[in-house]
């Protein structure tokens, strides 16, 4: 789970820091707050992760796959993408921004778990245990691929349809609380962890959404700002007798009539 969450953290904290030097976006002194918070929260979380099982072979992935717990997850994130996908979005997908991420983050919680596995079974095969011959390997391919083609095209039309400011948020936080539910499921990771650890992680998860939410909010109060800047300037323009040109209003009106 730790890595999961600093890299799609760490995405969000590149994306500010990059866009105050090379596009000279002002990052607001709440915005470098929101950044700091990011980094804490993303060290606690790495600090206090669990270590990963020692895995031989992806049939053992593939046997925890087939627990009773995880198919009944991954059974409903299924039903309810197809629901979505057929019902909700013909008739809410243009006006209701969670029908559209709600498929994304459905669907990149178990693209997550198939990738996990299929890094496992690279990760074996390229250390000398082939296991690009068992089916499994295979399966989880045909299931990255499936999901990973599905996750982008929705995430793109939610990026045309709505404000990309409000989706980046909104997903970051559901596809990784259901990426974390789905972990935490399959792989077990809360059984060799204290209530200490899991406490400590999940107050560093918040620490991290509170960081996201100052970066982004801050990105709307620096672009409302300079909104209502331009139309003060405006409507103060307009009541001293001045043109947008900076020539007296009455005086324009004089030049245009013959």
């Amino acid at each position: 789970m730790g890595p999961l969450v600093s890299s799609a953290d760490n995405h969000f904290i590149c994306s500010a820091v990059l866009a105050h030097i090379i596009l000279r976006e002002k990052l607001h002194i709440f915005g470098i707050l929101g950044c700091a918070l990011c980094v804490v929260g993303s060290t606690t979380i790495v600090l206090h992760a669990p270590q990963e099982r020692g895995i031989e072979s992806v049939t053992e992935v593939w046997d925890l796959a087939m627990e009773p717990a995880f198919l009944f997850y991954a059974a409903l994130v299924v039903t309810a993408v197809f629901i979505l996908i057929f019902h909700f979005i013909p008739l809410y997908g243009q006006t209701h921004i969670m029908v559209y991420i709600g498929v994304c983050s459905l669907v990149g919680s178990l693209s997550v778990m198939s990738v996990k596995a299929l890094g496992i079974a690279l990760k074996l095969t390229l250390s000398g245990t082939n296991q690009l011959i068992y089916p499994q390997t295979w399966a989880f391919t045909v299931v990255v691929i499936t999901c990973v083609l599905t996750q982008m095209n929705y995430l793109n039309k939610a990026l045309d349809t709505f404000n990309t400011a409000v989706v980046s948020p909104i997903y970051y936080v559901m596809f990784t609380s259901l990426t974390i539910l789905a972990s935490v499921i399959m792989f077990k990771d809360w059984d060799r962890q204290s209530p200490t650890q899991v406490i400590t992680e999940m107050c560093g998860f918040v620490t991290i959404l509170s960081g996201t939410f100052l970066l982004h909010k801050t990105k709307d109060m620096a672009d409302g700002s300079t909104t209502s800047m331009s139309t003060r300037l405006h409507k103060y323009s307009e009541e001293d007798g001045f043109g947008a040109e900076g020539i007296p209003l009455r005086r324009q009106e004089s030049m245009r009539s013959p």
